[in-house]
């Protein structure tokens, strides 16, 4: 089992001249599987994407390293190790799941024998085996959720980022997707963003609370718990102490 690193230090991002929507982010993380949690607007998705690459950070706005090595220089050999479900649904819906991944494995270059051999060993893994030949403008909210994680399964990445995976499902498909990416975190680091307490609670190494782009708490859910001021000590009531409301 490899052993990985992915340490950010002091991100900033501006949008504007204003808006601050990171600010001086800093934190470590190795393998495991870690929870974003904050109110949308708090900055988590310009956190993701700066980490993946799709957004820069402010100029001279921090350093990203991974296993050591800033990501800026690493370049493709970076974005081979990684993972990454957008929050947005952007699927072909006249496509099938099994030609979108074959889509998908194209853009990242994979050899098509290993795609052919790996997409439905994927597509068996987010339950999906039934499904693979269909069309997805047929598939449900939960399905379409399940394709986007394959999508970031493909290529067998160490780094794996989700964003609001379970964004506009039902309780019952957001077990499922839990359940799923619980499978994964053993040898990868995974990071999740989510508003959703529950989504995380029975599966995340450490949380990280993020609010108007400040790392405002972090750590062990036993530790984390401990600072609730009232009786009841759990991770909805810190998000309450912290944010005001518990989404769900």
């Amino acid at each position: 089992m490899s052993s990985n690193t992915l340490k950010l230090q002091n991100i900033n991002k501006h949008y504007g001249k204003y808006k601050h929507a990171l600010c001086n982010f800093t934190y470590e993380f190795t393998n495991g599987i870690y929870g974003l949690l904050g109110p949308n607007g708090a900055g988590k998705s310009t956190l993701m994407n700066i980490i993946t690459d799709n957004l820069l950070p402010d100029k001279d706005g921090g350093k990203i390293l991974w296993n050591s090595e800033e990501t800026r220089l690493l370049k493709d050999k970076f974005r081979s190790r990684l993972g990454f479900m957008p929050q947005q649904q952007n699927l072909y819906e006249s496509m099938s799941a099994h030609s979108f991944l074959n889509y998908i494995a194209a853009l990242k270059c994979l050899d098509r024998t290993y795609a052919e051999r790996e997409i439905p060993a994927i597509v068996e893994r987010v339950e999906l085996s039934d499904s693979i030949d269909k069309k997805m403008g047929g598939f449900s909210g939960g399905m379409k959720q399940r394709v986007l994680i394959a999508t970031a399964l493909l290529g067998d990445p160490d780094l794996i980022i989700l964003d609001e995976p379970t964004a506009g499902l039902d309780p019952k498909q957001r077990v499922i997707i839990r359940n799923m990416v619980s499978d994964l975190g053993k040898d990868k680091i995974i990071i999740i963003s989510t508003h959703i307490v529950s989504d995380i609670e029975t599966i995340a190494k450490e949380i990280l609370f993020i609010k108007e782009g400040h790392l405002i708490d972090s750590g062990t859910i036993p530790t984390l718990v401990e600072k609730v001021e009232n009786a009841e000590k759990s991770l909805e009531n810190l998000y309450m102490q912290y944010y005001g409301e518990v989404q769900k």
